[in-house]
């Protein structure tokens, strides 16, 4: 029988396919080198694949800017390569996930061209469309993410338009059920063809204010837009009114009777905003919108552990009878490897610990292309970026380029990526000692020990779907239990530079790690059964 179910507690590995391996020489990975790295990713014993965007695009932010929903840009190949890539990703039972991007389009995208000729044709307000005030300028205050007003005067129109990002990325117009209806119809289309899943880039994104009515401050913490640096103007407003409208739960909805169609398909959704634990909850449950969603609490620079403790309990309480998915890195954020190692004595054994967390948390893990590798942050030169967003707010903010640098495939200078010697963003030389061919069959490597973990995690369907309750409230060693109906067990991570005294909290049998005199060693795993 087949398990609908399967997104709950499947381990899911993003790919940044531009990245990921190169097969034509060009320096640009594609969907040949994902099909070529597919026994790697099964022997990994992961269930899932994450494609980030890989259709046709101008590519002003690298895929996230969509020109053809349809189609796949001719830089990654063709859409007979991802049948292909498919057919052997399932042949290996490994589901597949696509990145949708349903937010915005490239300006490039027919539909805005068509939009943006006058007022009065048929897509006239598939995009949003504003006058402009009576001094000319844009119609409020709100912002773009990348830097400046959210708002480009068009002379065509003569109307500005709405982008929450580039200029080129213009916003569509979730009020107009036109527009929804060819969004779902871009769903139906890759279901159709296969795919298990979608990832929602900003699904929070998608409806604004009709009224256009100004931002306010953000005057504490709480407003504070998730994940964006402090340089940025955007993150001075609390931007209610332009993003996280409850118009978003009935689209939703309507994509949700759309999957039911196709049963075993999953949806994941991204979301940045302040207080984003209870847009996850709103957006998850009921079972009738979203299956699973994420913010970026774990994805900042704190990871002290009281935070994690305490963000990870907030998750539990406020989620109900939703299912969260939990990520340390992914394409736009500082490689965890870096974040979470900072003033610590053992970076091997801490990366571990981090990967341990996020396995036996209750939800879908999703580990980041190279942090099976523990893979640190690239050092990318000025006038080596690429990233539109790192290129504006340097050196500040370097962007987003450091953690999308080649995968490190082999020990030597083009990390086995490509044999073009002219990759689209350089090589980093310091993960070529820490590339898969140099971790392949070493046991106490980051990838055996990522490998070595997932399979343990299959044999224990408490890790997967059972509860978790939290045993310890205080300290470095994060201590708590997962139980379902056939196990209990503990799980206790020492996240301190000091061995950790389990005494009570130890379980009748160890099934993973060890204790060295009742305690537990700085960055050690160790796991219980109990009774």
């Amino acid at each position: 029988m087949q398990n609908n179910d399967w997104w709950r507690g499947a381990v899911i590995y993003q790919i940044y396919p531009r990245s990921f391996k190169d097969s034509n020489g060009d320096g640009i990975g594609d969907l040949k080198g994902v099909i070529s790295k597919l026994d790697y990713l099964a022997n990994l014993n992961i269930d899932a694949i994450w494609l980030s965007p890989f259709f046709t695009s101008p590519m002003k932010d690298f895929g996230y800017d969509i020109s053809d929903y349809k189609d796949v840009d001719p830089m990654f190949g063709t859409l007979s390569d991802f049948k292909e890539l498919i057919d052997k990703a399932h042949a290996k039972n490994l589901k597949v996930i696509i990145d949708q991007v349903y937010s915005h389009t490239s300006d490039q995208h027919a539909w805005f061209k068509e939009s943006r000729k006058d007022k009065t044709n048929d897509k006239a307000d598939w995009y949003i469309w504003a006058e402009a005030k009576p001094d000319g300028t844009p119609p409020n205050n709100w912002l773009s993410l990348f830097g400046g007003s959210a708002w480009q005067w068009d002379t065509a129109r003569q109307q500005y338009y709405m982008h929450n990002f580039l200029t080129s990325q213009p916003d569509i117009n979730f009020h107009c059920v036109a527009a929804q209806d060819a969004i779902l119809d871009t769903a139906k289309f890759w279901l159709e063809l296969g795919v298990d899943g979608f990832r929602l880039d900003v699904v929070n994104m998608y409806f604004h204010d009709v009224e256009l009515t100004d931002n306010g401050v953000a005057d504490s913490p709480e407003k504070q837009f998730v994940g964006v640096d402090p340089a940025n103007p955007f993150s001075k407003q609390f931007h209610i009114h332009q993003m996280c409208r409850d118009d978003n739960l009935e689209f939703l909805k309507r994509l949700r009777k759309l999957l039911n169609n196709y049963p075993g398909s999953t949806t994941v959704g991204e979301i940045g905003a302040p207080d984003g634990m209870s847009y996850m909850a709103q957006y998850t449950e009921g079972g009738d919108k979203l299956h699973m969603a994420y913010t970026f609490e774990l994805l900042n620079d704190r990871c002290e552990p009281d935070y994690i403790r305490n963000t990870l309990k907030r998750v539990n309480e406020k989620l109900s009878d939703g299912w969260p998915c939990f990520s340390l890195s992914n394409h736009d954020t500082v490689r965890s490897a870096t974040r979470w190692t900072r003033n610590c004595s053992n970076p091997e054994e801490k990366i571990k610990a981090m990967l341990a967390l996020l396995l036996t948390q209750r939800g879908t893990p999703c580990i980041y292309q190279g942090e099976e590798l523990g893979l640190p942050e690239a050092n990318v030169a000025f006038e080596d970026l690429q990233d539109p967003f790192g290129i504006e707010f340097w050196p500040e903010f370097k962007g987003r380029d450091g953690c999308r640098t080649p995968m490190a495939w082999e020990n030597k200078s083009d990390l086995g990526f490509s044999n073009s010697g002219n990759s689209w963003l350089p090589p980093e030389a310091a993960h070529q000692a820490l590339s898969a061919a140099s971790q392949d069959g070493v046991k106490s490597s980051t990838l055996e020990f990522t490998r070595e973990f997932i399979a343990f995690r299959k044999q224990h369907s408490a890790l997967i779907s059972g509860k978790l309750e939290w045993l310890s409230n205080g300290g470095d060693c994060l201590i708590y239990q997962r139980q379902n109906d056939n196990e209990k067990i503990i799980v206790a991570i020492n996240f301190g530079e000091q061995a950790f005294d389990l005494g009570s909290y130890a379980g009748s049998e160890i099934i993973w790690g060890e204790l060295s005199s009742g305690k537990i060693n700085p960055y050690q795993i160790v796991i219980f059964k109990t009774e």
